[in-house]
């Protein structure tokens, strides 16, 4: 993967560019840069610097996105005793935004490789390589059936 940078060229056919969320300044608009097909925000439970970077990441993005190419991946679930963040917190984050939560404890390899496959799908989905399916398709269908939102019953 790559970071994507003003005066870099386009990145290459099946490349994954990351886009740095944070203290950088915006990207101009007018520079030519490759579609964004899916958003995907990190948040350690661990560290409550990590859930404020996303908060106040979300503010740069615009709301079309948050139809089916936004989704948050949640990693350090598997000790809870540890955690700074509470999983509600993040659950309410992602209900708020209406997108798919993954949690995930990436110190466990064949988690790791779960949740990269899951995320690789995800991505096909939205960037609009599997047929039938649309990022609002993948949305409705992640999300669970068991704890459904107040306003949806």
């Amino acid at each position: 993967m790559s970071v994507l940078r003003p005066q870099d060229q386009l990145p290459g056919l099946n490349a994954a560019t990351i886009l740095p969320l944070g203290p950088f300044p915006p990207l101009p608009s007018d520079v030519n840069r490759p579609r964004i097909d899916l958003i995907v925000f990190v948040i350690n439970l661990h560290s409550k610097y990590s859930l404020q970077n996303v908060e106040e990441s979300l503010r740069h993005v615009d709301a079309t996105f948050f139809l089916g190419k936004v989704g948050f991946l949640v990693t350090g679930a598997g000790r809870d005793s540890h955690c700074s963040v509470h999983r509600n917190t993040v659950l309410k984050l992602a209900r708020a935004y209406r997108s798919p939560l993954l949690f995930c404890d990436l110190e466990v390899e064949s988690f790791r490789v779960s949740m990269a496959q899951r995320l690789v799908r995800m991505l096909q989905v939205c960037a609009g390589h599997v047929p039938g399916v649309s990022a609002l398709n993948l949305l409705s269908l992640m999300r669970s059936s068991e704890n459904p939102c107040l306003e949806d019953l």
